[in-house]
C-alpha cells in the first residue's frame, strides 16, 4: 500500500465484550501434559530483554549465555526466540550468539519516546541493521497519533519498514499512552496497513504495559487484517508478564482468537526479562515434582 493511500476506518471496540472474553480465557484449565507443552512453547517465544540505562557489555554477554544455556538438566528444552537490546549492544549480542538460532533484536527509532526527527530515526534503523540486528522494535509517534495525524504515523512506519530491509519490524504502540481500546484498535490497524511484521503493546517503560484486554484487541485487528489481505502478522505483548500462569492465559487467548498457525515464535513473542525464570521453575516442577528456588536460576 502506498503512503498516500487512505487510512481505513476501524470498527468500534466493545469494551464490555472484550472484558467478558478475557475473563473466559482466564478461567480455562489445561491438562498436565498440555501444560508442559505450553510452558516450553512460551519459553521459545520469549524475547529476553535488557533495556536499562545501566546496561553494560558484560551484562549483555551474561544474558546471551543465559539465553543459550537455560537449563542443562532438562531434555528438549527450547531456546528463547531472541535477545532484545539497545543498538549499542547489537555487536556484542551477535558475537555471543554466533552459531545459535537465537535472533538479535534491537530497539531503534529513539526508543522509548520516539521524539526525534524521522530522518534521524531512519538513520538509527539502518545502522542497527548494518550492525547485525535481525529485528527492529520501533516506537510509533504517539503524540502525532493522539493529535489525529494518523497519516504521519502510517507513513513513518512505512519508512522505517523500508529502512529495515530484510530485518523484521515490530511496531510498538505504547498502549498505556493511547488511553482507550478504540485508539488501540486504530493504531493497530494503521501499523498493519503500513506493513509491519509484528505489532507490539509496549516499551515496558510506561504503565500499564501489556494487558490481556489490550492484547485481545490487537489480536482481533491481526485476525481481521489476515482475512482481508492473507498476510499473517505477529503479536508481541511486552511489559508486566512475569509468571507462567499469565503467559499460558495469553497462549489460550492467542489460540482461540487466531488459531494454531500463530502458536510459533515466528508469529508470537513475549517481551520479558523475568518470565523465563518462572517458566523454567514451573517446567522443573512438572518434571521432578519439586519447586526449585528462583535463586537457582540466573537473574540476567
Amino acid at each position: 500500500m502506498s503512503p498516500s493511500a487512505a487510512i481505513a476506518n476501524s470498527p468500534p471496540v466493545d469494551s464490555v465484550g472484550v472484558a467478558e472474553r478475557v475473563a473466559r480465557f482466564s478461567s480455562r484449565s489445561i491438562k498436565k501434559t498440555s501444560k508442559v507443552e505450553a510452558l516450553k512453547l512460551a519459553l521459545s517465544m520469549i524475547d529476553l530483554t535488557t533495556l536499562e540505562g545501566k546496561d553494560t557489555e558484560d551484562k549483555v554477554r551474561r544474558l546471551c549465555y543465559k539465553a543459550s544455556h537455560l537449563h542443562s538438566d532438562i531434555p528438549d528444552l527450547p531456546n528463547v526466540a531472541a535477545i532484545c537490546v539497545y543498538p549499542t549492544m547489537i555487536k556484542v549480542a551477535r558475537r555471543e550468539l554466533k552459531g545459535s538460532n537465537i535472533r538479535v533484536a534491537a530497539v531503534a527509532t529513539s526508543f522509548p519516546s520516539g521524539q526525534d526527527d524521522l530522518s534521524l530515526r531512519l538513520r538509527q534503523t539502518k545502522k542497527a541493521v548494518k550492525d547485525g540486528a535481525e529485528e527492529i522494535d520501533m516506537v510509533i509517534s504517539r503524540g502525532r497519533f493522539l493529535a489525529g495525524d494518523h497519516q504521519y504515523v502510517r507513513d513513518e512506519i512505512t519508512a522505517v519498514n523500508e529502512a529495515c530491509g530484510e530485518a523484521h519490524l515490530k511496531g510498538i504502540l505504547e498502549t498505556g499512552e493511547l488511553h482507550t481500546l478504540d485508539n488501540v484498535r486504530k493504531a493497530s490497524d494503521i501499523a498493519l496497513q503500513a506493513g509491519t511484521d509484528f505489532i507490539k503493546t509496549s516499551t515496558g517503560k510506561v504503565q500499564p504495559a501489556a494487558t490481556m484486554e489490550v492484547t485481545l484487541v490487537m489480536l482481533e485487528a491481526i485476525r481481521d487484517h489476515f482475512h482481508e489481505t492473507g498476510k499473517a502478522v505477529g503479536m508481541k505483548p511486552a511489559g508486566g508478564i512475569s509468571n507462567s500462569k499469565t503467559a499460558i492465559r495469553y497462549l489460550v487467548m492467542l489460540r482461540e482468537t487466531l488459531g494454531n498457525r500463530w502458536l510459533t515464535p515466528d508469529l508470537f513473542r513475549f517481551g520479558a526479562s523475568s518470565l523465563a525464570n518462572d517458566l523454567l521453575m514451573q517446567i522443573v516442577k512438572q518434571s521432578s515434582g519439586v519447586y526449585q528456588s528462583l535463586n537457582y536460576f540466573s537473574l540476567d
